[in-house]
């Protein structure tokens, strides 16, 4: 007798992808160059040019909130981290208020993260296990027929905790990445240049170790989940065939 649990309900159409081109060229390619090449006065000058920089990760995260058709709380605080970066420029600031905010976004998703643990909707199940990327109704079928929805609950624990460091982990290097770059003070081409290059720096300095992180803890929850059920891989994803 197979172990193997097997739904007959149709497969959903597959969720459409995000491109990464489009995410690199609007939310870091682009604005380093609008603020490295543009900020004299010459061309579009500091505050202008922090508005036109920021106007498109901003304009891309809107677009995901629009799509979606609701509140992603993860676009929403990106959206929020956007504009407090441009009235932080804008307003010309200390620089030590942008180090702060920097650190404030990430260190705010991981306290979320672990905070909702405790609630009936632990943010792990809208950052890796959702319906967008597994087929939930088949795996709590595996789970309900091997006994195992209290091992699941645990191993969700487990990620959660995973996914909440790679947040620390970001809060911390944003900090850092900020003090040791943002030496000039805001309103001036100088401040413009180096936030254009903490931009750039922010993908392979930060975001990479923080996804190396989060793709462990995927990884964890696949190999669990696996046991737990019984399925495949190929199995457990909303839209094998």
């Amino acid at each position: 007798m197979s172990n193997s649990i097997d739904t007959e309900r149709p497969s959903a159409p597959p969720a459409k992808k995000e491109s990464l081109l489009a995410n690199l060229l609007l939310n870091i390619i682009i604005p380093t160059l609008i603020l490295s090449k543009l900020s004299s006065d010459d061309y579009l000058g500091t505050k202008l040019a922090i508005v036109v920089a920021l106007a498109f990760p901003f304009l891309y995260g809107l677009k995901d909130l629009i799509s979606d058709r609701k509140v992603n709380f993860y676009s929403a605080l990106g959206i929020i981290s956007i504009m407090l970066t441009g009235g932080i420029g804008l307003l010309e600031l200390d620089a030590e208020y942008m180090a702060v905010k920097e650190a404030t976004i990430p260190g705010i998703l991981g306290i979320a993260t672990v905070g909702s643990l405790y609630t009936r909707w632990p943010l792990v199940r809208t950052f890796v296990y959702n319906d967008k990327i597994f087929a939930t109704e088949k795996i709590a079928a595996g789970l309900a027929f091997k006994g195992t929805e209290a091992d699941f609950e645990r191993t969700l624990k487990v990620a959660s905790w995973m996914i909440a460091g790679s947040f620390f982990v970001s809060s911390v290097l944003n900090y850092v990445l900020a003090k040791v770059i943002l030496e000039s003070p805001p309103g001036t081409v100088a401040f413009n240049e180096e936030l254009a290059k903490m931009t750039a720096l922010s993908y392979p300095v930060i975001v990479i170790p923080s996804m190396i992180i989060f793709a462990a803890a995927l990884f964890y929850l696949i190999r669990r989940l696996t046991s737990l059920t019984g399925l495949t891989f190929e199995e457990m994803l909303e839209h094998h065939k």
